[in-house]
Parts: structure tokens; sequence; C-alpha cells
């Protein structure tokens, strides 16, 4: 799939399950709920054990033009160039490090550094990132994105960290193109509940759909 057409995906269905687990299995079985509910951006943080293998297991299971499986918490080259090789269709890394958008931007994968000020949001469309990952969310605040929104409406931006059920219209109508969520979202595989994560994941992208419907267009 091409560099476009995984940006498009992203940004069409506006929500990005992040991956965090204590096993391989683990990880597994929470991608799988996310599938089953619709979810189809997936992100496996270099925190899960044997994050690369799973990206090769989740490849080899799902074609690529349905479920696009990135890579988060990469924090240099090598583990970006590692996940790449493993079929990662893009790279999130908590904040900017310029070598790794250059290296994604070498071989056309999406790069979504995370930013937190203003002039950290300018420095990493600067370096090339095709996303900004607005991060910590939780401390930033829909009103963030909306700021930053003035004077660089052309940004794409993707809140990570503090996204719920309850403030997804917030950031949507901040001005959001898509959510990053965790916990909020997969929390319930540490305790073998899949069946729950299968069910937000579909409240999640309805929630996402009904703020986008309610935004009045520019006129």
């Amino acid at each position: 799939m091409k560099k476009d057409q995984v940006l498009y995906k992203i940004k069409e269905s506006g929500l990005v399950a992040i991956i965090r687990a204590e096993s391989s299995l683990q990880a597994v079985k929470t991608v799988d709920a996310c599938v089953e509910g619709g979810l189809l951006s997936i992100e496996i943080t270099y925190t899960v054990p044997g994050a690369t293998d799973i990206i090769k297991e989740l490849n080899l299971k799902y074609p690529s033009d349905k479920v696009i499986i990135g890579a988060g918490s990469v924090l240099d080259t090598e583990t970006a160039r590692v996940a790449i090789l493993a079929g990662a269709k893009y790279i999130v890394t908590p904040y900017l490090n310029v070598e790794v958008v250059k290296l994604c931007n070498r071989y056309q994968i999406p790069c979504m550094p995370g930013a937190m000020t203003v002039k950290e949001v300018a420095q990493c469309i600067e370096a090339g990132a095709d996303i900004v990952k607005v991060f910590p969310g939780e401390v930033l605040g829909p009103k963030f994105i909306k700021a930053v929104k003035g004077p660089m409406p052309y940004v794409t931006m993707m809140p990570t960290g503090g996204v719920d059920l309850d403030n997804i219209p917030q950031w949507i109508k901040a001005g959001a193109d898509a959510l990053g969520v965790g916990g909020n979202l997969v929390g319930s595989a540490k305790n073998g509940d899949y069946n729950t994560i299968t069910q937000k994941a579909k409240e999640f992208l309805q929630k996402i759909k009904t703020a986008r419907s309610e935004i009045e267009p520019v006129k």
C-alpha cells in the first residue's frame, strides 16, 4: 500500500488503536478484538514484548489493504528500520527525531512524531512529518489543537492520551484529524475481556462519525 493510501485510510477512519500489552498473545488478541469491532488502524508499540514478530504475524494474518499495522514508541532509526522491514505501514514516535523522519521518508512510510508546543509542531512539519502526534493529549487538551490550527490550518494532527468516548466531540470539533487511543479502548485486555474492546471500538468509531457530521461546513 502506498504512503498516500495509508494516510487516507487513517484519516478516513479517524481512529488508531494503541496496543500496549504484557505479552505477544495478549497483543494479538487485542488486535483481533479491535478488528472485529471495525477498527482497522493498529499501532503496535515497542513496549510490547516481541513487537517486531507481532507486526510480522499480523501482516501475514490480515491483508494490508484492510488492516493497517504500524509501530509506536519508536525512539531511534534502528528500531524504525526493523519495524518497516517487519511490515509496519507507519511509524509513531513520542517526540521528534529528525533522523527517524528522514528514514521514513526515504522508504515512503508515514511518520507521526510527537509534539507538545507550537514550536515543536512547526519543527515536525519542517522535518517532513506526515501527521503530528499531539502528546500528551491529556495535558494539552482540545484547545491546543484549535490554537495551532489558527496560524497553521494545514497541519494534520492526532492527539494521543486522554481521548475517551466523552470528549471525542471536543477533539474533532477542535480540528483533530484522527485520534490515538490506548487504555481507554483496550484496557480491559489486562483482565482477559476482549468483548469489551470490540464493543468500545464500535462506539469510538460511531462517536467520531457523529462528531464529524455535526461540524458545519465552511461557508
